[in-house]
């Protein structure tokens, strides 16, 4: 669990970065899913990353300079509201328990925020992230703006404050790591068990089910993002949904699953036989992405660029579609053509924290390091490496290759030497994963 020192140290951290001026962050707001029904609520990763605080209706105001002050509005107390929604913190207790200077209520929100605003040189916003929050901000600027014969100015520059925080987040502390790493190893267990309860004829929202019952009974409330559980053809289809076909055997089923932790992510792809034994082709294909994931983790190290993973697991991966006739020519000329990109047209992994594709450039600033090149590997980094393989019918596509999807996920911290693969308990050679499958019968 991280501590409420860890989140007053990234307020001061970012109103150091800012100077002066006044930062303002909204949280999520609740969402109607029907009627009077509501979608599960999640808080905006922005605000909770400055704030630990979950409830709707908040608002963060961090003001920078010589006096450094963050404020917090949020929800009344109110008990009889309680009765029907659960407990709310209110301003005082909120004050307290998350280390705020000052705390009001969300219905005060207007008033004080033009008395905090008012004579700031500086706005650091999320301009463009939510039109309502827009049209409310402009509204408190104008009102500013009208003031100005009384003396009063209003912001005159508008930074987007996501540039700062997106820094910030992309390097993980010692407690963030902890999470993240519990979060790993619920999801590599849920993806251990579907293993061992996948048979011919189940479908794929049964084995879906199997994992939100692994991630529930063990302390998390909810996916970091829609699984994908994909059976045969349907694993072409890179970010495939729907998750109501049955199974059959002799085909593939690749599942996208991980678990949020205290609002961090976990995300995992693993990719397995449905009767528990893999085909020739698929068994050259699946070795063939394993080998372009060993080469990409291989290149996760500190020093080495963002991009160094992608470019090995491509390098790998096309050698092996000219061996297995995929693709016709030298690797330098299928690379050239983009070729491959017919059978692995995505990326080889993404940041991962909060968001399960996190904040964080992948280029430098141009006015740190020259322009356009990919970002150097640090320690604290977290980030993905999924290589994959989708092979859909075509004519000069050999035909056993046809509807066959592979995509191998592991989430990697790099470390001082290397990296630390905190998804590894999840099986994933062809060895482990017909040995365990062949256990259960």
């Amino acid at each position: 669990m991280i501590k409420t020192d860890e989140f007053l140290t990234r307020r001061l951290k970012l109103m150091q970065s800012m100077g002066v001026g006044a930062a303002l962050i909204p949280t999520s707001p609740e969402a109607v899913r029907n009627r009077d029904s509501h979608y599960p609520y999640r808080f905006d990763s922005y605000f909770y990353y400055l704030s630990g605080f979950q409830e709707p209706e908040s608002f963060l105001l961090l003001i920078a300079g010589a006096e450094p002050k963050s404020v917090l509005f949020c929800r009344d107390k109110d008990l009889e509201r309680e009765i029907w929604d659960g407990f709310r913190y209110g301003p005082v207790a909120a004050q307290s328990e998350f280390g705020f200077d000052e705390t009001y209520s969300f219905a005060e929100l207007d008033e004080i925020v033009l008395k905090l605003l008012a004579n700031q040189p500086k706005l650091y916003f999320t301009l463009g992230a939510d039109a309502t929050w827009d049209a409310r901000v402009t509204g408190w600027l104008n009102q500013l703006r009208a003031q100005a014969r009384s003396g009063v100015s209003a912001p005159n520059e508008i930074v987007d404050v996501r540039v700062l925080l997106d820094e910030m987040r992309l390097y993980k502390s010692a407690a963030e790591l902890d999470v993240m790493r519990k979060a790993a190893a619920i999801s590599a267990a849920a993806h251990e068990n579907a293993l061992k309860i996948t048979r011919p004829g189940m479908m794929e929202y049964e084995v879906e089910a199997a994992f939100l019952h692994e991630f529930y009974r063990h302390g998390s409330r909810s996916p970091a993002y829609s699984s994908i559980v994909a059976g045969g053809a349907n694993a072409c289809t890179l970010h495939y949904g729907a998750n109501n076909s049955a199974l059959k055997g002799g085909d593939l089923l690749l599942i996208d699953a991980g678990c949020e932790l205290e609002g961090y992510a976990s995300d995992i792809t693993r990719t397995f036989p449905v009767n528990g034994k893999f085909s020739p082709a698929q068994k050259d294909l699946y070795t063939l992405v394993l080998a372009a994931q060993a080469a990409a983790i291989e290149q996760v190290r500190p020093g080495k660029r963002w991009n160094e993973p992608h470019d090995a697991a491509v390098e790998v991966l096309i050698r092996g579609f000219i061996d297995l006739g995929l693709c016709q020519g030298t690797p330098e000329s299928v690379l050239e053509s983009g070729d491959y990109k017919r059978f692995y047209m995505h990326r080889t992994g993404h940041w991962l924290g909060l968001d399960v594709h996190d904040a964080g450039a992948y280029k430098y600033d141009p006015a740190h390091e020259q322009s356009g090149a990919w970002r150097i590997l640090e320690p604290g980094m977290v980030l993905t490496v999924e290589p994959g393989c989708y092979v859909r019918p075509a004519e000069n596509v050999p035909e056993h290759f046809w509807n066959i999807g592979i995509r191998i996920e592991d989430d990697a911290v790099v470390t001082a030497n290397g990296c630390e693969i905190i998804t590894a308990a999840a099986p994933k050679t062809v060895e482990e994963i017909e040995a365990i499958m062949a256990r259960q019968g």
